[in-house]
């Protein structure tokens, strides 16, 4: 994988506090991570911070796995 996937999945393993090898690109935030609403919020917020980039509200409660993050990560990172 990618750079960008590596720190993405550094910060989820940081933040949720699962090893980084549950973490892919398909893993559900909510089913395979066990996130809740304000693991999420951290989340984003941890994400924000180490990577310079805002994600809107409204976007993140559309992230449902792995990939809808990084996806649109990777629209945000120069």
């Amino acid at each position: 994988m990618d750079e960008l996937f590596n720190k993405i999945k550094k910060i989820i393993a940081e933040k949720l506090d699962v090893p980084e090898d549950k973490i892919s690109l398909d893993a559900s935030f909510r089913q395979d991570l066990n996130a809740d609403s304000l693991d999420t919020y951290e989340l984003v917020y941890g994400i924000e911070e180490e990577l310079g980039i805002t994600i809107p509200d409204e976007k993140a409660n559309e992230f449902e796995t792995v990939r809808d993050a990084y996806d649109f990560i990777k629209t945000q990172v120069k």
